[in-house]
């Protein structure tokens, strides 16, 4: 577990030594803030029976934001290691490919953990700024978090995955937006065609859209949970075995 640690905190670091890294969390305060300030003025504009966390997050803006969070901080993982050749040297140390690729995968839930922090702060801002009762529920605040790290953790893995069937970065990003673009759509089935065949539930089930709509109202639910903890598992499974194949081939 020390080797573990010490690989996390190497990967960590290489988010917050990088320029790269401090753009990224520029863009998702900037996005943020937009989202929050668009919320705020139609509350100003019109009345409505929604919190401010469920206006925020419930909008196409924000899922247009969101999802290129994910190849923005996966791309790099395994593919820039892959073209640079340091991944050759990584998979021929004494290091197990479990703590290779859960060293990446950690780091880079990490820094999308803390992507979110100022996202918090910019909320507290309207009480604190306003002095007046905040305009949403703790129970919505902590569904909006609650559903955006299981999400997150889903939607990494599927960029961990993406990194490592490629040495191309740009390659990495294109398949892992191409896959959550395709996930986010998949929830628009029951619109399209309605209700009436028998895969409707599923479709439901695997709904992003619903579980945020949910979540955001302070309706908390653990089939969401199951559902994008189980799509982790089985992602990092598969990177597991395309890394390992790649180390017991050379």
């Amino acid at each position: 577990m020390r080797l573990l640690f010490i690989m996390l905190r190497k990967e960590l670091k290489g988010y917050f030594f990088n320029l790269f890294g401090w753009v990224v969390f520029a863009f998702v305060i900037v996005m943020q803030g937009a989202a929050l300030s668009t919320a705020m003025k139609g509350f100003r504009d019109s009345p409505s029976q929604d919190s401010l966390v469920y206006s925020v997050y419930n909008t196409t803006l924000f899922w247009f934001w969101f999802l290129f969070i994910f190849p923005l901080i996966t791309m790099r993982l395994f593919a820039e290691e892959e073209r640079s050749g340091t991944l050759e040297g990584l998979l021929t140390a004494p290091v197990r490919t479990w703590q290779v690729v859960l060293s990446k995968y950690g780091a880079a839930m990490a820094f999308y953990t803390l992507l979110w922090i100022p996202s918090f702060i910019q909320f507290r801002m309207y009480e604190w700024v306003t002095d007046i009762p905040p305009a949403y529920s703790p129970g919505a605040m902590a569904g909006a978090y609650a559903i955006l790290f299981l999400m997150g953790a889903a939607f990494t893995a599927v960029g961990c995955l993406a990194s490592a069937l490629t040495s191309s970065q740009i390659v990495a990003g294109l398949l892992t937006i191409g896959l959550l673009v395709i996930q986010y759509f998949l929830g628009y089935v029951t619109v399209i065609w309605g209700e009436n065949f028998r895969a409707a539930p599923m479709f439901h089930y695997i709904s992003s859209q619903e579980h945020l709509h949910y979540f955001t109202r302070g309706l908390l639910d653990t089939r969401p949970a199951v559902y994008y903890l189980s799509v982790t598992v089985f992602v990092l499974f598969i990177t597991y075995q395309i890394v390992d194949y790649r180390r017991w081939r050379r």
